[in-house]
């Protein structure tokens, strides 16, 4: 008796298609990382191009570019890996905030800011992250959307370097990347500030990989902890964010990039890691255990509430506690899916929480991808999630008022205040904002602050982390809000035209070369598809295996956006290794779609290899 759940059915097969030219790389705001050279396609004949589609607002984005690292040391001198900056908000498209975002995170290789997203049309890309391979001759082999497909495009590299070296058509050498002159300040990007018991302050100084230790007058540095350099061995840190102290004194630190916790000692400044491997966290990876034993996803905040310290894990969209008494995490609230939906906090979406304020009952959230202010509350039965300012991933703005109809831009930070009501860094409004629970009115504190990033109470006054200024910035509270003109945005893509009736979703996914879908322990493939409003869809929504749906439109709803999230798991195809290497690929997309008679009745999204119907 075979107990194996049956592989998923396949996708019919597809026709061969004519091979693409890659269309020319423009943006309006020009390169960088050149030496103020632009770059055509022409320039990079001859070289393997991995043309990496990201905005510096999506954690998928960031894990991409660290998959890249390694990719781009091992092969610099046959790949070239560019940069379109493509943005979803409106303060991303601004030139000055991409030029910082590439030095906060240490892109090393040429991007193109494209601020009207007209390359990302040409290469009717549809999700951050997307790469596209270009060969050496200028030709398209392959797109892959999400993250976990470094090993794909590694194992292509080497292929289009064996194929085009004895064609003659590879040319090695430097690529067009020219290192930007280094800046010297204090501090640089800091991310997150902790007030500590001696009247200093901790900041996370995050793209220089430290901590540093600051007098009560916010500037005077007293010591610096951590190597300087990227690394998880020792002191080292890379990119840190969150900072709380725990009751015995130490202080728990959300290190980002090592996707782990670590503990400091101010007393000795010794660093210990108590929770995370250092691995990233995948769709089938533990989500409780040994602290040391279960991966983490970029904790980007952490808060002592409630007896545990609470973790805003953003590469997951979740919430998870760390028990310093038992040595154990575990998930506390959110799905894994993107976006904003309340209820019982297992049942609750979030889209990369990032600030996280104990106030008593309530531990609240600052989510940056939906723009908005949310809390977690116990109840008879655990824990809810509650939303306050917000209502999903595609609706942003400056609007002070009734907090039902008020909006924020991509917050990452936020601070309990003693009169209960909370300030929120709402970052890409470059404006400290406050949300009062007993009026339910959201009013702005201040403007002209550059991307503030969090905020800690020092007496009286209110210091704020100007991440993009370098600086903290100490503000009096005010007692009267300032007055701001009011403006809302929607995402700068368009939405994507079907036709009444059926509509054939096909997630392309295939695998790499010389490996296999792994169906070791069940089917190799989900997909999962929901939509807002819930309505837009008739049937078709929910869970499966397969990698393509039959989705029934509600012919009274017009608009919407679909959610769909997809994963497929891959294995080395040889029968021989008894450990093969196996591989999570994964993408979340949330596609804005309207409905019109001489629309599409297919949507395509590639997670990996090219769309063959296209």
């Amino acid at each position: 008796m075979n107990d194996a759940a049956p592989a998923p059915t396949p996708a019919p097969a597809p026709r061969r298609r004519a091979r693409v030219r890659a269309p020319e790389l423009i943006g309006k705001g020009g390169w960088l990382n050149t030496g103020g050279k632009e770059i055509t396609l022409a320039d990079l004949r001859g070289k393997c191009v991995v043309v990496d589609f990201w905005t510096f607002c999506c954690i998928n984005c960031l894990h991409v570019l660290d998959e890249l690292r390694e990719l781009e040391e091992k092969h610099r001198d046959t790949v070239v890996i560019i940069g379109v900056h493509s943005p979803k908000f409106v303060h991303e498209a601004e030139h000055a905030a991409v030029v910082d975002a590439v030095e906060r995170y240490e892109v090393h290789h040429p991007v193109l800011d494209d601020p009207e997203l007209a390359t990302w049309k040409q290469y009717a890309v549809r999700a951050w992250p997307t790469l596209v391979v270009i060969d050496p001759e200028g030709y398209v082999v392959a797109q892959h959307a999400g993250e976990g497909h470094a090993h794909a495009i590694a194992k292509l590299v080497e292929e289009l370097e064996a194929e085009h070296g004895a064609k003659g058509t590879l040319r090695r050498g430097d690529g067009p990347y020219v290192a930007p002159e280094p800046v010297a300040s204090d501090l640089r990007f800091p991310g997150k500030a902790l007030l500590l018991p001696s009247g200093n302050l901790l900041v996370s100084d995050s793209t220089r990989h430290q901590l540093v230790e600051l007098a009560a007058d916010g500037e005077s540095v007293v010591r610096r902890i951590g190597s300087g350099e990227r690394g998880f061995a020792g002191d080292s840190f890379s990119e840190p964010q969150g900072l709380a102290l725990l009751p015995d004194g130490r202080v728990v630190v959300a290190d980002t990039v090592n996707h782990a916790l670590r503990v400091l000692d101010l007393e000795t400044g010794a660093v210990e890691t108590v929770a995370g491997t250092g691995r990233q966290w995948w769709q089938g990876s533990p989500t409780s255990g040994p602290a040391l034993e279960v991966d983490l996803s970029s904790p980007w905040d952490v808060a002592w509430w409630q007896g545990k310290v609470w973790i805003a894990m953003a590469g997951v969209h979740q919430l998870w506690t760390w028990d310093p008494a038992e040595g154990t995490v575990e998930v506390a609230a959110g799905t894994t899916n993107e976006g904003l939906h309340d209820g019982p906090a297992a049942e609750a979406w979030f889209a990369q929480p990032s600030g996280l304020a104990a106030a008593g009952d309530r531990l609240w959230i600052a989510d940056s991808e939906t723009s908005a202010l949310r809390y977690v509350h116990p109840t008879d039965t655990g824990y809810a999630v509650t939303s306050t300012v917000g209502t999903g991933l595609f609706d942003f703005g400056h609007r002070d008022g009734d907090a039902a109809q008020a909006l924020l831009q991509h917050p990452l930070g936020v601070t309990a205040l003693p009169d209960g009501s909370v300030a929120v860094c709402d970052t890409y409004n470059h404006a400290l904002r406050r949300y009062d629970p007993a009026t339910g009115q959201v009013s702005t504190l201040a403007t002209d602050l550059r991307e503030p990033s969090d905020a800690v109470l020092v007496g009286d006054d209110i210091v704020v982390v100007e991440s993009a200024r370098h600086r903290l910035t100490r503000l009096r509270l005010p007692e009267e809000a300032v007055r701001v003109d009011a403006v809302a945005h929607r995402t700068r893509r368009a939405a994507t035209e079907v036709a009444p009736g059926t509509l054939r979703l096909d997630v392309v996914f295939r695998a790499p070369s010389g490996q296999k879908l792994d169906t070791r322990y069940g089917p190799s493939t989900r997909l999962l598809v929901s939509s807002t409003p819930p309505e837009l869809l008739a049937g078709g929504d929910g869970a499966g295996s397969d990698l393509f749906r039959e989705l029934a439109l509600n012919p009274d709803v017009t608009e919407g956006v679909l959610h769909v999230s997809a994963m497929a798991a891959s294995c080395d195809d040889d029968p021989a290794n008894e450990y093969p290497a196996c591989h999570v690929h994964q993408q979340d997309w949330g596609v804005p779609v309207r409905v019109t008679a001489d629309g599409a009745s297919r949507l395509p999204l590639v997670l990996a290899g090219m769309d063959d119907e296209g």
